[in-house]
């Protein structure tokens, strides 16, 4: 006899994989639904991650960060009141809920069952859902786990939310520290230290690999620790974390003591090593199936676990860990499920940073091509040189195109400073279509806009190119050759490239 679930699909977990996996499924005509440990849907990216650290982000620039551009004497100076957390949250709060209605509204207008309560396996087809109102036996044909990760706590010390904290209890300070140590130098771990070091706050990072954001172009990254540093950020890179403690001095702070025998005393140390998959709860062993020292789950090229029927998407499942790709994982999965074509997620998606400044990229770095040899120029133009950069008051910001060198083909966009995250789009959708310096030279850009960065580091590679093939011979690609306005060196006294407008 043929066995009858309650569902097409049932989704673990309301982050960007399991909505967006839910929304696309019902749009396919099966029935589905969504299971949230939480009492709010959106999983983690609303509630602790994603739009809370983003949010405070923006909260720290209007409220506190001084413009770049001073439209006084230089020499003047201006005191700040530093901002209170009942400043600075209140924003966060607002945007979390106006987010959380949107996608508890998207998901009730598709059609998808919303079940709150905590999640377990009783066998591959069955779940039980244990709740505050009891338990419920949920079964269904697919299953896709999209759980997402929690914060690694320390193997010493439990965090308790105020002196020792991970970066789900940011938001619940009572209030801003003078010194804040910060444990781990991965993305979330900068982001934070950047928006409290930008507050005034003496911030310490520590870390046991030599630099920090180490798959990011190194130019990149350079340019960020020497904006950090201004803002006295102390890094201690190439340093483990030997012991944790708390003292009272008089005050309660905690210490944290290093292999090499320093000791850093700070009022908040936050502890950003890593996360874990959110697993162990969900009693996998009734599945078959095995999770790893991470609590991951390794799937195929479709998603696919181990267990034809049971799915896993979104940050769970390990790299990349982006909420961006993590939906696009998740509806992917939908798809293969039910077997409607789908083109399987692109290469060169866009990575974005929300430090102070903000950094985002897409394709390969420096370091990447030239471990690989592939034969690359760089292209770079600085928004002191772009009129939009002076009128925001960034005359920091760093933007960088690499370039095949025989066939000019687009490697790659680095950039740091206002808007990159945005900014990085138009590389992408380049690199994507396969285009790249011509395109660049040829296209006109709205001004005044950051977009210019494009032409000009188009210039400044095409300049470089144009010098090699003078010098060397060497074959360049055939836009250059074909522009002789191009082929003329334009660079400023101080060797920045100048946008040519004959």
């Amino acid at each position: 006899m043929a066995r009858h679930n309650t569902y097409d699909l049932i989704c673990i977990g309301s982050g960007p994989a399991g909505q967006h996996a839910a929304i696309q499924a019902a749009k396919l005509g099966k029935k589905t639904a969504l299971i949230e440990k939480q009492l709010r849907f959106g999983g983690a990216c609303l509630e602790t991650t994603t739009i809370p650290s983003k949010t405070f982000r923006e909260a720290v620039r209007r409220m506190y960060i001084k413009p770049g551009l001073e439209m006084t004497d230089p020499m003047s100076y201006t005191s700040r009141a530093r901002p209170s957390m009942s400043q600075l949250i209140p924003h966060v709060d607002r945007v979390i809920e106006r987010e959380i209605s949107v996608v508890h509204d998207v998901l009730c207008r598709n059609g998808v069952d919303l079940v709150q309560g905590y999640a377990s396996f009783a066998d591959p087809h069955t779940l039980r859902v244990e709740s505050l109102e009891g338990h419920r036996i949920l079964t269904a044909d697919h299953i896709l786990i999209a759980v997402g990760t929690r914060p690694s706590n320390p193997s010493d010390i439990v965090p308790d939310g105020q002196t020792v904290i991970t970066s789900d209890h940011v938001m619940g300070l009572a209030a801003l520290p003078r010194t804040m140590a910060v444990v781990g130098a991965g993305v979330i771990g900068i982001e934070y230290a950047s928006m409290f070091g930008a507050l005034g706050i003496q911030v310490t990072v520590i870390d046991q690999r030599p630099r920090p954001l180490e798959f990011i172009d190194h130019e990149i990254v350079d340019e960020l620790i020497h904006q950090m540093r201004n803002n006295d950020v102390t890094f201690r890179c190439g340093e483990s974390v030997e012991h944790i403690d708390i003292v009272q001095t008089p005050k309660r702070q905690g210490l944290v003591q290093l292999e090499s025998s320093k000791h850093i005393v700070a009022d908040v140390i936050l502890f950003c090593a890593g996360r874990v998959g959110a697993t162990d709860t969900l009693n996998l062993r009734a599945t078959g199936l095995e999770a790893d020292a991470r609590g991951r789950l390794r799937v195929d090229a479709t998603y696919r676990t181990e267990v034809d029927h049971i799915y896993a998407a979104g940050d769970v499942i390990g790299y990349p860990a982006l909420a961006a790709t993590s939906s696009e994982q998740g509806r992917l999965a939908a798809c293969h499920m039910f077997g409607f074509a789908a083109h399987p997620m692109v290469d060169h998606f866009p990575v974005g940073i929300y430090a102070i400044p903000e950094i985002s990229m897409v394709g390969a770095t420096e370091e990447e091509l030239t471990r690989d040899k592939i034969p690359y120029e760089t292209g770079v133009a600085r928004y002191k040189e772009i009129a939009r950069g002076t009128i925001l008051g960034d005359d920091s910001g760093l933007f960088k195109m690499l370039f095949h060198r025989e066939d000019g083909r687009l490697l790659g966009c680095h950039c740091i400073g206002s808007g990159a995250t945005e900014l990085i789009h138009v590389g992408q959708a380049v690199l994507g279509l396969g285009g790249g310096l011509e395109y660049f030279l040829k296209t006109v850009f709205n001004y005044p806009t950051l977009a210019e960065c494009y032409k000009v580091a188009a210039h400044n590679a095409a300049n470089k190119l144009a010098l090699l093939r003078h010098a060397t011979g060497a074959v360049i690609p055939k836009a250059v050759t074909e522009s002789g306005e191009i082929i003329r060196p334009a660079f400023t006294a101080d060797g920045a490239p100048m946008l040519q407008e004959e």
